[in-house]
């Protein structure tokens, strides 16, 4: 049995294929074809994950929809599945449901509380469920307006970032604030999630849509412009309330699962774990509207095949590969000088080489990774033991604001020697703490209060990545290296290797390993 999940179609498309209830395969249609999304349905994407899991579009059982799908003629887009897989039934599912599936179900859980928030989604914006076996049963609703997610969008605006991009700038902005602005959105946001409308005026609608009580409460006057000395105390008061509002709705007890654009905030899901108001924590870690096609496909197996097995262990490395021929053929078309490494040893030892001498390194092996986290095979590498690493990777490479770190990657069995963190940290969905008497070596990693971003790397999951910090550790004596997603200028992670030569000679990258690969400059 191969179900498709399509999710996402209105701006972040993906497609997800579970065979037999085992997720196969997993892809963001961006990622492939270099596009943002413009509302159709994701070809490429489909085309890859069929390829993936060995499948032509006559032998699909399912395809599973998630809403909205249309900004106009839904049944148009019924059609052409219809057309496109003559063989298979089409079902729509909910967008809340959708994220509730894809959090409970690719969970190591049987019973959960499940809370799903975002920004819209269709037209709910939240909702609250209890998971039991292979049922969710909705608990409790929440609609746009009152969404946290536009909130945050709205203040994202207001700090002058882009509103429904750019709102984990703000989150990591936020650790260098102050509280004086918490008790502020406090007030905008009840307990039961419902906003004060007289902090909004829909005559506004730029800088956030917010009203002229709330800019006066900012101490600002009458159109000025944020300056740069209180915007972190306004993120940190944004990202305060929305916390403790999240703690306040989610209960306590058992397990905890979310999804939604909010739990990207991975400052929120360390707030969750911290809190000693659940047993265990389960952020599914591609949280957003792309997520929902994992969501789709889990439902569907689960509600409308009425399977009671659950899936296997999320693995985020649900993309394409690629093999030496077609990566040869690349770099020769490119007319690239390249020295090609024959054994993973030899891989290894060169990218420790590189590294240890102080060098930025570009890793791009197996399987791409499924959602905006780049976790050892689509990443650009550098040691902790560089001082120069922070002004390299932010300004000369990634090109990005100084308060965006870079997480630090390290076996999952030597994380606890030197960070606080939660088990999340596998996904990179979580923030941890560094050990004070690693302060130092980790000091251009650093958030506020000692916070990082930590990457638990289990052998299991990349036996590779895996491999390659334990050598490291050999080598330096340190298992850790900083890590950072490899792409550029806010395209999504490299797919191909034609994709990884562009922003590798793009950028101040000084070497790439692609597979057996090794291009230097």
């Amino acid at each position: 049995m191969l179900i498709l999940g399509l999710g996402g179609l209105l701006g972040d498309a993906a497609c997800a294929a579970l065979s037999e209830g085992r997720i196969v395969a997993a892809v963001e249609e961006s990622k492939l074809t270099r596009r943002r999304g413009d509302g159709a349905i994701p070809e490429a994407a489909i085309s890859e994950c069929l390829a993936l899991a060995g499948f032509t579009r006559d032998r699909v059982d399912c395809v599973a929809l998630v809403r909205p799908f249309s900004a106009n003629q839904e049944p148009q887009v019924y059609i052409a599945l219809r057309s496109m897989f003559p063989n298979a039934q089409v079902v729509v599912v909910e967008h809340q449901a959708a994220h509730a599936a894809s959090a409970y179900y690719a969970s190591p859980f049987d019973e959960a509380t499940v809370l799903t928030m975002d920004r819209a989604g269709d037209f709910r914006c939240g909702a609250k469920w209890r998971a039991s076996g292979s049922r969710l049963e909705i608990q409790r609703e929440w609609y746009y307006p009152d969404s946290l997610g536009r909130l945050y969008g709205a203040v994202t605006e207001l700090l002058g970032f882009r509103p429904r991009a750019d709102e984990h700038k703000v989150q990591w902005l936020s650790t260098a604030g102050d509280d004086r602005f918490t008790d502020l959105f406090l007030e905008l946001v009840s307990p039961d999630l419902r906003m004060d409308t007289s902090f909004f005026d829909r005559n506004r609608p730029q800088a956030g849509g917010f009203s002229a009580r709330f800019v006066h409460r900012l101490g600002l006057a009458e159109g000025a412009a944020v300056p740069s000395s209180l915007k972190p105390a306004i993120a940190a008061g944004l990202q305060k309330a929305v916390e403790r509002r999240v703690l306040e709705i989610a209960g306590s007890g058992g397990n905890l699962c979310v999804a939604g654009g909010l739990f990207f905030n991975a400052l929120l899901i360390q707030a969750l774990e911290k809190s000693g108001q659940f047993e265990n924590v389960f952020a599914q870690p591609a949280a957003g509207n792309a997520g929902t096609a994992l969501g789709a496909a889990l439902h569907a197996w689960h509600n409308t095949r009425n399977q009671t097995r659950r899936t296997n262990p999320l693995n985020l490395f649900l993309g394409p590969s690629f093999q030496p021929e077609a990566i040869k053929q690349v770099l020769e078309n490119c007319k690239l000088q390249f020295r090609f490494l024959h054994s993973l040893d030899e891989t290894v030892q060169e990218a420790v080489k590189l590294i240890s001498q102080q060098n930025i390194v570009a890793w791009m092996q197996g399987r791409m990774e499924f959602g905006p986290r780049a976790l050892g095979n689509r990443s650009i590498l550098a040691s902790p033991l560089n001082p120069y690493s922070t002004e390299n990777l932010n300004v000369y490479i990634k090109h990005r604001e100084p308060f965006r770190k870079f997480a630090a990657s390290a076996p999952a069995e030597a994380v606890s020697q030197y960070f606080d963190a939660g088990p999340n940290a596998r996904h990179l969905a979580t923030v941890g703490r560094v050990r004070p008497e690693h302060r130092a070596t980790f000091e251009s990693a650093i958030l506020g209060e000692d916070l990082v971003r930590v990457h638990a790397v289990h052998r299991e999951d990349n036996p590779l990545y895996h491999r390659l910090l334990e050598e490291a550790g050999r080598a330096t004596g340190l298992p850790v290296l900083y890590n950072t997603s490899f792409n550029l200028f806010g395209d999504p992670l490299v797919c191909t290797p034609r994709d990884a030569v562009r922003s590798f000679y793009s950028s101040g990258i000084d070497a790439m390993f692609v597979g057996n690969f090794l291009l230097a400059k």
